[in-house]
This record gives structure tokens, C-alpha cells and sequence, in this order.
């Protein structure tokens, strides 16, 4: 399609066609406001990388398994091994999360996703006066290692591995997770999985983080070094841009704000001595996929080809599997809507096929009743089925990127490469990732990005099925996942327990030799930690221990 063929289809084919028959609209976009042509060609404009003029779209593409990897970090992709299907789940007690850990593995789910509840997110144990009201809502509460012991009761740890959705308190989840899989007598180096361990984004998005940015990083990077020597199947973080994105960030603000986090953590442990080769092949990295299938797909493939470029250019990282961006996705929970929630998935359904389509490596579908509560164990069943058809049924995991090549899939890969790598930029004036935090800076561009977004669905000009169009009068009734009432009750027995059975002598010492680690800015804090749970100190004495050497943050206004 040479310009001179596309002016003339322009002005002799379209041009009248839509004179006859108007456009929907003045004009189309994506949900991040990159303009949607008509139509796109070889020759069309902004084909071109958001990278370097040398490149070519060959060398900007290049093949799955190499270098820059826009098309998938394994050769083979899903023909060897299809995704794993990871369906997050935690609620009530450690007994009841076991019961649905157990039913999801009986359904075919290959890897187990923990939600935790907010105090343990936060570093409270269940007694403790913040937590009581929040005991096992969104997630499973863990005080102690008897709470762990219980959570993976009769799952093999070495069979399985497991993602955990945990940042602030991640070093303590990790250390218990490790404790239970040596009392099952498995090796350190046979466990794998995931912690998210990503406190950068709570300063951003999420606020439930405890200790000061700084101290934050300490305890991240101290993870990379153990785990690189001790653990070295375990990913030590999941990047995240996921809850950025439900925030309200846009497509390229969700890439660019994730990478720049990276870049964070990154410098911080080269800064702390670690070799980049060392640890950064065992970086992971979490995503949202919204409704836009095309942009969704084309942000993935964006994210593979920054990353590769900023680990080899940047860090001067030397083996491939530094280069290589690893993601685990989960379908957007803002996008589920409480009015008409079977519609929730289709929703569903397309923002895990972009996820597909974009290489994803793990996936985490949302249940249709999540707008209402915790997901019942039939709506969570169905949320992994979708996965399966998907697997099975659909066709996309028969060939590699199936949407290389598309003009209209490189035309948005190259527009939200270069959109975040400007944003990337502005950060790196800054100071980076900690000093934007601390300016307030990716809040900001949330907010306003997420005041966009209402205001054209207060318009009308986006439109949401059933809620501002296309809505329904019938009063739909479903079934609720509801908690038992006993519940806390059954947690905080056993944190008595626990508290009058365990060795308190050895409880305290090895909280008193945590803080002497923690005022010693060059001894690695994960053996003490597991010392720690391994006696039998709780989550709230530990973090306890940590707030009085590190002290709290609190956002700015």
C-alpha cells in the first residue's frame, strides 16, 4: 500500500462511503486515547518504533525466544506448553482457602495464586486492634507458621508452584511458605513460585505498604541475594503494574510506571553489590488486561520489547534470560460491573484472549460475581473453564503471536512503546521511580487519567454495557460467596494457641537478634526472618520488630 494508493482509496472509495453513511463517531480511539485509523498499511503512518530510526520493523519484531523478544520470550511458546492457569483464591480461614486450593487443582488448575487478607497484607496480626474487623475478608488471614501449616495442608509443595500476592510483609510470607515445604522435607532449591514483592506500586496505587520506600528496598533486594544462593526456582518479584491500572492509569502509564519501578529495583541491588546476571533472570512482572483486545496484545508485546532493551542498554545485563520480560496477567476486576453480571464473561473472556494473544505466561481469570463479593466456587470454576476453551477450543495457541504482522497490532506496539518511554523520561528527570513517588508524580497522572475515563462514561461517550446503556430494569439475583460467621473466631483460637504453646524464650530472642540484623544496613534479613517464623513468632511481631528500626510511611497530601 503505497501513499499514493491509500490517498486514492481515500479520497475515491472511503471518502464517499462515508458521506453516504456517516461514522458512529468524530472520532476513534482506544480506552488510552491512541487514535484508531480507518485503516493501516505497510506505509502507514507511525508504523515506525518508538526505538531507533536504524531499526528495522524485522529487528524490532525478530523472532520468539530471541532478542528483543516482541514476539515471545520461548521459541515455541504455547505449542510446547500451554500458560499456567492460576486462579487467585483466598478467603475466611487457612482451612477454608485449602478446601477451594484443593477443588481448583481438582478442576485442572495448574498453579495456586494466595490472597491474603489486609492485616496480613499490612503486618497485623488477627488480635491486633486494626485487624479484627478485616479477619479473612479478601483474602486468608496468616498470623503465625500453625495458620501456614494449615493453608497447605496436603498439597505437596514441591509439586506445585505458588504465586503470592504479598508486598510489604512478602519477605515474612516467603520465609513461612519455606518453613512448611521443610517440614514436608522438601529442598529449598525444589520449590517454586512467586511472591509479588512489589512495594513501590503501594506508594502509588494501592497503599498497604508499612516501612519508608528505602527500607522497602532493602528487604526486596535482600530477597534477590538469598533467594538467588538459597531458593533459585523462586521468582523474588512480580512487578506490577496491575493495580496502577485499576487505579486508572492508562495503557502506556501502566507499562512505563511498572518499568520505571523496575529500573528501581534494579539499581537498587546493582547499588547493593549484586551482579545484574545474577538475579534478573528470575524477575517476573503482573499486568491487567482491560477490554480493548488489540491494545491489551499490543501493550504486551511493547512491554517484552522495552524491557529486553532497558536490561541490555541500561544494566549492560549479558545472558539472554536478563533480557527476557516474564508476566503473569490477570483479567481487569474495575471492568466487572455489579448490573448484569453474567455479561461479565464475555468481558472476561476477551480481555484473556488479548492476554493469550500478547504471550502472557500465567493467567488469572475473574469470576462474573466479583463486582458483588468473593467469587462463589461455581463462578470460580467457570473462570477457569474460560481458560480451558481458550487452551482448547480456540485455536490461538496453535501458532506463535498470531497477531505479528498485523499493521493495525504494530502500529499500537510502537505508539505505547513510545508513550511510556517518554513517561520512562520524565521519571529518570526526576531522580527515578522513588523520587516520582515521592513528588507524588504517578498518582497524579493516575488520577487525572482516571478522571478522564468518568467523564466519558458520565457522557455516554464510552459506553458500559448495562450500566450507561443497553441496561436491564430485572432485579438479578445470584449467589453469593458469604463467609462463615465463626470464622475470625477459628483464627484468633488458634493465634492463643499458638502464643501459649510455642518456646517464648526462642520467640524473642529471635525477634530481638531481627532488629540487631535490621540496624545493620549489610547483613541480609531473610535468615533472621525465617529464624523468626520458624520459632513461632507472629507476622505482628516481626513487622512490630522492623516498624521500630525502619519507622512507617505516610503518603503525602
Amino acid at each position: 500500500m503505497t501513499d499514493d494508493a491509500h490517498e486514492r482509496w481515500q479520497r475515491e472509495t472511503y471518502d464517499p462511503a462515508v458521506r453516504r453513511v456517516p461514522e458512529r463517531k468524530p472520532a476513534f480511539s482506544t480506552e488510552s486515547g491512541i487514535e484508531a485509523a480507518p485503516i493501516y498499511g505497510p506505509d502507514s503512518p507511525s508504523t515506525g518504533s518508538g526505538r531507533t530510526d536504524e531499526d528495522s520493523q524485522e529487528d524490532r519484531l525478530g523472532y520468539p525466544g530471541e532478542y528483543p523478544f516482541t514476539r515471545g520470550v520461548q521459541p515455541s511458546m504455547y505449542r510446547g506448553r500451554l500458560w499456567t492457569m492460576r486462579q487467585y483464591a483466598g478467603y475466611s480461614t487457612p482451612e477454608d482457602s485449602n478446601t477451594r486450593y484443593r477443588f481448583l487443582l481438582s478442576q485442572g488448575q495448574t498453579g495456586l495464586s494466595v490472597a491474603f487478607d489486609l492485616p496480613t497484607q499490612t503486618g497485623y496480626d488477627a488480635d491486633h486492634d486494626m485487624a479484627r474487623a478485616e479477619i479473612g475478608k479478601v483474602g486468608v488471614p496468616i498470623s503465625s507458621l500453625a495458620d501456614m501449616e494449615a493453608l497447605f495442608d496436603g498439597i505437596p509443595l514441591r509439586d506445585v508452584t505458588t504465586s503470592m500476592t504479598i508486598n510489604a510483609t512478602a519477605p515474612m510470607l516467603l520465609a513461612l511458605y519455606l518453613a512448611v515445604a521443610r517440614k514436608q522435607g522438601a529442598p529449598f532449591a525444589e520449590i517454586g513460585g512467586t511472591t509479588q514483592n512489589d512495594v513501590l506500586k503501594e506508594y502509588i496505587a494501592r497503599g498497604t505498604h508499612i516501612f519508608p520506600p528505602l527500607p522497602s528496598l532493602r528487604l526486596a533486594t535482600d530477597m534477590f541475594a538469598w533467594c538467588a544462593a538459597e531458593v533459585p526456582r523462586w521468582n523474588t518479584i512480580s512487578i506490577s503494574g496491575y493495580h496502577m491500572r485499576e487505579a486508572g492509569a492508562t495503557a502506556p502509564q501502566e507499562l512505563a510506571f511498572t518499568l520505571a519501578n523496575g529500573i528501581a529495583y534494579v539499581q537498587a541491588a546493582v547499588d547493593a553489590g549484586l551482579n545484574v546476571d545474577d538475579f534478573a533472570g528470575r524477575l517476573s512482572f503482573f499486568f491487567a488486561s482491560h477490554n480493548n483486545l488489540f491494545e491489551e496484545a499490543a501493550k504486551f508485546r511493547a512491554a517484552r520489547r522495552m524491557w529486553a532493551g532497558i536490561m541490555r542498554n541500561r544494566f549492560g545485563a549479558k545472558d539472554p534470560r536478563s533480557w527476557m520480560l516474564r508476566f503473569h496477567t490477570q483479567t481487569a476486576g474495575v471492568t466487572l460491573q455489579a448490573q448484569q453480571p453474567d455479561v461479565n464473561v464475555v468481558r472476561t473472556t476477551v480481555q484473556a484472549l488479548a492476554a493469550v494473544l500478547g504471550g502472557t505466561q500465567s493467567l488469572h481469570v475473574n469470576s462474573k460475581d466479583e463486582a458483588l463479593g468473593l467469587p462463589t466456587e461455581d463462578s470460580a470454576a467457570l473462570a477457569l473453564r474460560t481458560q480451558q476453551v481458550l487452551a482448547n477450543e480456540s485455536g490461538v495457541a496453535e501458532t506463535i503471536d498470531p497477531l505479528g504482522g498485523s499493521y493495525y497490532v504494530e502500529h499500537l506496539t510502537n505508539a505505547i512503546e513510545r508513550e511510556a518511554s517518554a513517561y520512562i523520561e520524565r521519571i529518570d528527570a526526576m531522580g527515578g521511580a522513588v523520587a516520582a513517588i515521592e513528588a507524588g508524580f504517578q498518582r497524579g497522572e493516575i488520577e487525572e487519567a482516571a478522571y478522564r475515563h468518568f467523564q466519558l462514561v458520565e457522557s455516554g461517550e464510552r459506553v458500559i454495557v448495562g450500566v450507561n446503556a443497553f441496561t436491564s430494569e430485572e432485579d438479578e439475583r445470584i449467589e453469593l460467596q458469604t463467609i462463615p460467621p465463626h470464622a475470625a473466631q477459628r483464627q484468633l483460637d488458634r493465634l492463643t494457641r499458638v502464643r501459649n504453646e510455642r518456646d517464648t524464650a526462642a520467640s524473642e530472642a529471635s525477634l530481638q537478634r531481627l532488629g540487631e540484623a535490621a540496624r545493620s544496613p549489610s547483613v541480609n534479613l531473610m535468615p533472621p526472618i525465617l529464624e523468626c517464623v520458624e520459632s513461632y513468632a507472629t507476622l505482628g511481631e516481626i513487622c512490630s520488630t522492623l516498624r521500630d528500626v525502619f519507622g512507617t510511611f505516610e503518603a503525602p497530601a
